[in-house]
C-alpha cells in the first residue's frame, strides 16, 4: 500500500500572498485581531477575578455598617435620656432666673419706706426697673439708700424724677436696680 501524503489545503497561496500589498494587509489585520482577542480575554478574566475581591469588600462594608448601626441603636436610649435631661436643665435655668427676679422683688418691697407707693416693677435679665410715686423727696432718698445698703444689689441708680400730672404734690420717680 502506498503511503499517503498529508496534504493540507491552503486557499491563500503562500508565495504570492506574502508578496502582494493586499496579502500583507490581510495578514497584518489577522494578527492584529488575534492580539485584540487575547487582550479582550485578559480584560474579561481580570474583571472576573476582581469580582471576588469586590464581593469580599462589599461583604466587609455591609458587616461594618451592621456593626455601626447596632452601636447607634444601642446608644439611642442614652441619647433620648440625655436630650430629656438637657430639656429639664433648660427649664430649670428659666425657673432659676425667675426665682432670682422674685427674690429681688421681695427684697425691693421690703426696703420701701413709708410714703412711697410703687406703680410698676419690671425685670429684664439682671436689671429691675421700679416706678413709684412719693409725697416727699426725702422718702425717695431713703428708699434709694435702703436699696444701696443691700449687698445683693450691684448697682442702684435714680432715673427719671418728675412731678405727677394728676396731683402736683406727688413726685414720680424711676429707679434702676442691677442684681
Amino acid at each position: 500500500m502506498p503511503k499517503r501524503k498529508n496534504k493540507s489545503i491552503n486557499l491563500l497561496p503562500q508565495e504570492e500572498f506574502d508578496a502582494s500589498i493586499v496579502g500583507r494587509i490581510l495578514k497584518w489585520t489577522m494578527q492584529t485581531f488575534r492580539i485584540m482577542v487575547i487582550v479582550t480575554e485578559m480584560i474579561v478574566m481580570a474583571a472576573f477575578l476582581s469580582r471576588f475581591w469586590l464581593d469580599a469588600r462589599n461583604s466587609d462594608l455591609n458587616d461594618e455598617i451592621g456593626i455601626k448601626s447596632a452601636q447607634i441603636n444601642s446608644q439611642a436610649d442614652f441619647e433620648k435620656d440625655f436630650r430629656d435631661l438637657q430639656t429639664r436643665l433648660k427649664i430649670f435655668a428659666e425657673m432659676d432666673k425667675n426665682q432670682k427676679a422674685s427674690d429681688a422683688l421681695i427684697k425691693v418691697t421690703s426696703k420701701i419706706p413709708a410714703g412711697i407707693n410703687l406703680s410698676s416693677v419690671s425685670f429684664q435679665e439682671s436689671v429691675a426697673q421700679v416706678k413709684g410715686v412719693s409725697g416727699s423727696e426725702i422718702s425717695i432718698a431713703q428708699f434709694i439708700s435702703n436699696l444701696a445698703a443691700d449687698e445683693s444689689f450691684d448697682d442702684v441708680s435714680l432715673g427719671l424724677v418728675s412731678q405727677s400730672t394728676d396731683n402736683p404734690s406727688l413726685t414720680v420717680f424711676t429707679i434702676a436696680i442691677k442684681y
